[in-house]
C-alpha cells in the first residue's frame, strides 16, 4: 500500500456520502481529509462527476495547496480548505457543498436563528452567515479569500469553531468541518435539515422566536458537556 491510499480511500468514501444523503448536485461539493502529521489532506477532483470517483483519482496536496500527489486537478475550493487546515488545528475534515435550504439562507445572507432542539442539540450559536465577501477581497485569491472570510467571521464573532462547526459564506453556501470525515460529513447533513425546519418554521410564523437560553445549554450540555448522558 501507497503511503497515502488509506487518506485516498476515505475521502473517497466520504464524498459518495453527499449525493448518497442528497446534499449535492452534479459536481456541486467536495469533501477533504487530513493528515495532520504529515501536513497534507486529499481533496475531491475538481468537475468529476461522483459516478466516475474512485480512490485512486482523490488528489494529495500540503497545507499551502500544492500537489504532491495525483494526475488531476483538485477541487477549485483546495485553497478555502487549505487555509482553515492550517488556521484551525482542531479540524480534520472540510466539507462544501451547495445543499438547497443552506444555500438559500447563505443567498440571503441571514445567520440561521435557533428555533428548536434539534438546533441546540449541535451548537449552541445561531449557525453564522459571514458577510458577503469585499471587492477587493474578490480581485485577490478568490478561494483564499474565502477561506479567511470564513475565519474572519468566527474571529469577530468569537466563535469556537470546535464547538460551531458549521457555517454559510454569505451570496455562496455552506461549509462544515470536524474532528473526523464522519463528523465533518453528519455536520453538513445536519445544517441542510436545520437550514429547512428554521425555514419552514419561519413561514408558519414568521414572529417565532428563538429557543430560550434555558433550553439551548440543556440540549447542547446533555450530548457534549462533561455529564453528558445522551447516547450510549
Amino acid at each position: 500500500m501507497k503511503q497515502y491510499d488509506a487518506l485516498k480511500q476515505e475521502a473517497y468514501e466520504a464524498n459518495m456520502q453527499l449525493p448518497k444523503l442528497g446534499l449535492v448536485l452534479f459536481t456541486f461539493g467536495n469533501v477533504s481529509v487530513a493528515d495532520r502529521s504529515n501536513k497534507v489532506f486529499a481533496i475531491k477532483p475538481s468537475g468529476v462527476p461522483y459516478e466516475n470517483l474512485n480512490p485512486k483519482k482523490m488528489v494529495i496536496v500540503d497545507f499551502d495547496a500544492k500537489i504532491i500527489e495525483g494526475q488531476l486537478r483538485p477541487s477549485s475550493d483546495t485553497k478555502t480548505h487549505a487555509i482553515l487546515y492550517k488556521y484551525w488545528e482542531g479540524i480534520n475534515s472540510i466539507v462544501h457543498t451547495h445543499s438547497t435550504y443552506a444555500t438559500a439562507w447563505a443567498q440571503s445572507q441571514l445567520d440561521i436563528p435557533i428555533l428548536g432542539t434539534t438546533h441546540a442539540d449541535h451548537t449552541t450559536s445561531v449557525i453564522p452567515c459571514a458577510p458577503p465577501m469585499s471587492d477587493d477581497m474578490i480581485k485577490r485569491d478568490y478561494e483564499t479569500e474565502t477561506g479567511y472570510q470564513i475565519i474572519n467571521c468566527f474571529t469577530e464573532r468569537k466563535l469556537d469553531p470546535s464547538e460551531t462547526e458549521m457555517m454559510l459564506v454569505g451570496n455562496h453556501a455552506p461549509f462544515t468541518w470536524g474532528a473526523t470525515s464522519h463528523k465533518a460529513v453528519y455536520n453538513a447533513a445536519v445544517l441542510e435539515e436545520v437550514a429547512k425546519m428554521a425555514y419552514l418554521t419561519l413561514q408558519i410564523n414568521s414572529a417565532a422566536p428563538s429557543l430560550k437560553s434555558t433550553l439551548i445549554n440543556k440540549h447542547y450540555e446533555r450530548k457534549h458537556g462533561p455529564d453528558s448522558y445522551y447516547g450510549q
